[in-house]
């Protein structure tokens, strides 16, 4: 029976339970494969830490570096995340060494992937990240090998189960932003520092992986990104109110021979799939042809998800599957045209909050019919006591530019009282 060493490096909660479901599951894991997945070192920041693994002395390493030295070693499982410091060293390190790698590390495939690419073709490992993309749905295998026959056109979905709890609970509970992101963060749905998730970045690194599969292109880094924390309790309700969702959304489209990719909060119909993804579920939707639309939906997060989607990379790597971590060779993939959303149309949403006192509608008006903008619904909403007016407006599709210049021009008017909002609209 062949055997494949590996070594796991870093040994957080992840880390900690991949160990535990190897060794529990080892078995089975040798029967579907024809390969036995052997543990044969860790290493960890913190050694003396208690975790709820047995780790013989033999396994531990007091370096983890030597992982990518040892001829005894086959495999490394990358754990530590992040783009730089002792990810990157492990990573580069190993390939170079002939070993293969499997990561759940985004932010260093996003960052670095190209290079990483490379170097794993010529010394013909594998470098597999399945784990890197919303945890425990098979989105990265799917497209490198279940949809492999199709030409896709757009991919898009809610690839951050942070915000996508943060949104629905909002909806659900009726409760501001802060408050929601407290209980996110006592219930272990987001981190001490949430800043990745909130401001759009963990999406964006997504993206950027999603978008180079799909369209068998280098990592670029034009993506527009905007996070949820300008989204407050009124927007959730006007949204509502309007027969709408608001969603964190992430979208990567061909669109004759030019690539957009965006991240954003968008109103999206109630009636819609995404819409009914809530808590930290992730969904991602894809447009191809011949398949037409596919689905897949899932956990995002979590040490039984990420683990999942470790155990798919290992065992295909257990097989003898020496794949293009981008499914193709870095040879073939191309320098597409990465356009910026300036040029593109959208339907929107605009909130302004100002003094109730004449002129000022008109005086807005005025403004969208100057930057030929057309309004296709408008609600007022005065308040009487604290003498000042809410005013929604809802536009037919417009340039994005010419959105954005009307919200800049309105919001230098002194009867402004709160910045003013623009949220896209998506139709699909």
């Amino acid at each position: 029976m062949r055997k494949l060493n590996i070594a796991i490096i870093g040994l957080g909660n992840i880390g900690s339970y991949l160990f535990k479901y190897l060794n529990d599951n080892k078995k089975i894991l040798t029967k579907k494969n024809n390969c036995l997945p052997f543990i044969k070192y860790v290493s960890a920041r913190n050694k003396k830490k208690k975790r709820n693994i047995r780790i013989k002395s033999s396994q531990w390493l007091n370096n983890y570096l030597d992982a990518t030295k040892f001829q005894d070693v086959d495999l490394i499982v990358e754990l530590i995340g992040g783009s730089e410091g002792p990810a990157k060293k492990l990573v580069f390190n190993a390939l170079k060494n002939k070993k293969h790698v499997v990561t759940a590390n985004k932010a260093l495939i996003a960052k670095y992937g190209d290079q990483l690419a490379r170097i794993a073709e010529k010394n013909k490992v594998n470098l597999e990240f399945e784990a890197s993309v919303c945890g425990g749905v098979p989105i990265i295998r799917s497209l490198k090998e279940s949809l492999i026959a199709n030409k896709i056109s757009k991919i898009y979905g809610i690839f951050n189960g942070t915000s996508n709890y943060i949104l629905s609970s909002m909806d659900k509970e009726n409760k501001n932003f802060q408050e929601i992101l407290s209980t996110a963060k006592k219930l272990g749905y987001a981190e001490t520092n949430p800043s990745s998730d909130i401001n759009g970045d963990d999406v964006s690194a997504k993206l950027k992986i999603l978008s180079s599969l799909c369209f068998n292109s280098f990592l670029n880094n034009n993506i527009y990104v905007e996070g949820i924390k300008e989204i407050d309790s009124t927007d959730i309700d006007n949204a509502n109110k309007l027969g709408y969702k608001i969603k964190l959304l992430g979208f990567a489209e061909l669109i004759n021979n030019n690539i957009y990719q965006r991240v954003h909060p968008a109103l999206i119909k109630k009636d819609s799939y995404v819409a009914s993804i809530d808590g930290v579920l992730n969904a991602v939707i894809i447009d191809g042809k011949p398949v037409g639309q596919s689905i897949i939906q899932g956990e995002g997060a979590g040490a039984e998800a990420t683990t999942s989607a470790l155990i798919s990379d290992i065992s295909s790597i257990l097989r003898g599957n020496i794949k293009f971590p981008f499914s193709i060779s870095s040879m073939e993939r191309k320098k597409l045209k990465f356009k910026t959303i300036n040029e593109r149309f959208f339907s929107a949403y605009l909130r302004f909050e100002v003094m109730d006192k004449p002129g000022v509608l008109s005086n807005i008006t005025s403004i969208f019919s100057k930057n030929k903008v057309s309004i296709k619904r408008l609600v007022q909403n005065p308040n009487k006591i604290k003498k000042n007016s809410s005013i929604i407006i809802i536009t037919h599709k417009s340039k994005n530019k010419s959105l954005n210049k009307i919200l800049k021009e309105i919001s230098k008017k002194n009867f402004i009282k709160k910045k003013p909002k623009l949220i896209r609209i998506d139709d699909n």
